[in-house]
């Protein structure tokens, strides 16, 4: 089977919360007029994105004058009933998420649980509540430093998420990784089960010098059922992750794990990896749109994140060979200009490029990111579970 395969090696990168305009049902989310990318050109309509434009960006918002040059585009909308990264992800992978995750958005976590995590972990927690995490620390991270570790900082947002603050030299990584652990456990009951517990280092001496370090980790909950990733390591294929793709995944169905400090070292992991010889998919999260830039509300940030990468997919694209397919999209949106500082439902990109393609164009909008998996299973002649949404999107394309 393996060698009757349209392409050898598929590579696809997630723009953490890329968004290119309300979805369909935003008006369910509170997010009406929400518009990632349509904000920041409205800001900066001069940013440079040439091999974003090429691949059909332009295409796909009304905002941008630009023609298309090759491969081919669509908008997808995605299905589940959340908006978060775990979920987005999953929904690529074939999974449907059709209970909304549990959240603690308008309560903090209940006083119960703060009670059995400190006395497992024998810490205090503060903060427990709804907050930006870089807000938090510069709220309460004195307050850990002056209590030497004994107190963490515990919050949340709209997403279904328990994140927690450490200081890397006054509580130190492995003690804030044991304590996320526990409250991993902890979260597991159906009444607190939130979909990640996020460690969240930081470091600084104070709160005009605290800034968050790289050495993030997420416990997440398992996909509930078989994702594509899992269909493709079972037959044998190579599954490589880039950034935080292991965490979301819980490590099931991936072969190689890469970790990336930042997005630009997370292209540069892909370029080089690309040059190597695999049969399968690597999957690329690019995370710092969305915490560096989205969640605090920093539009050139944003803006020159995108630049940055725009160069780098352009070298990618002139390393890949003709047995490769790049497929670049997102999970979900969390506009810079947005109310909050939380993710917005919004339709994403999903731009296909691979030499061998004989035309280019733009599809038929798609009411679920999951044909971006179908697609992958059908390259590699892989039957998708009777659960999983979406159709294939191979036999739209036109190649030499």
């Amino acid at each position: 089977m393996k060698d009757n395969l349209k392409f050898k090696k598929i590579i696809l990168i997630v723009i953490d919360s890329f968004g290119i305009g309300q979805a369909k049902d935003a008006a369910l989310y509170n997010d009406e007029g929400a518009d990632t990318f349509g904000h920041i050109f409205e800001q900066f309509p001069n940013i440079k994105l040439p091999t974003l434009y090429d691949l059909g960006l332009g295409e796909l918002h009304p905002s941008v004058n630009y023609k298309q040059k090759m491969g081919y585009s669509l908008k997808l909308n995605e299905s589940s009933y959340s908006k978060d990264t775990l979920t987005g992800h999953w929904e690529m992978m074939g999974i449907k998420t059709t209970v909304s995750l549990k959240t603690f958005t308008d309560t903090g976590f209940p006083v119960d649980l703060i009670r059995e995590l400190e006395s497992l972990t024998n810490h205090v927690f503060i903060g427990n509540k709804n907050a930006s995490g870089t807000s938090i620390i510069q709220e309460l991270g004195e307050e850990e430093i002056r209590s030497k570790g004994k107190k963490l900082i515990i919050y949340t947002s709209e997403d279904s998420v328990m994140q927690i603050c450490g200081h890397e030299l006054v509580t130190g990584l492995d003690e804030l990784y044991r304590c996320c652990k526990i409250a991993r456990q902890l979260t597991m009951r159906e009444e607190y089960k939130v979909g990640r517990v996020i460690a969240r280092p930081y470091i600084g001496n104070d709160k005009n010098t605290f800034e968050r370090t790289a050495n993030r980790r997420d416990f997440t909950i398992k996909p509930p059922q078989e994702t594509v990733l899992d269909i493709l390591k079972l037959n044998g294929y190579d599954v490589w992750s880039i950034g935080k793709i292991n965490d979301i995944f819980c490590g099931n169905g991936i072969s190689r794990e890469t970790h990336s400090k930042t997005s630009f070292e997370g292209m540069l992991q892909t370029i080089e990896q690309a040059k190597e010889d695999f049969t399968g998919l690597l999957f690329v999260n690019l995370v710092d749109f969305d915490s560096k830039w989205g969640h605090r509300r920093d539009v050139r940030g944003y803006a020159n994140e995108l630049e940055k990468f725009d160069s780098l997919l352009q070298v990618l694209l002139n390393t890949i060979s003709n047995d490769t397919l790049v497929i670049v999209t997102a999970d979900h949106g969390n506009d810079p200009t947005f109310k909050g500082y939380n993710h917005t439902r919004e339709c994403v990109p999903c731009l296909m490029f691979s030499k061998t393609m004989k035309e280019y164009g733009v599809l038929e909008e798609a009411d679920s990111f999951s044909v971006i998996g179908m697609t992958i299973l059908d390259n590699f002649n892989l039957k998708k579970k009777s659960y999983m949404e979406g159709e294939s999107l191979l036999d739209k394309m036109i190649f030499f």
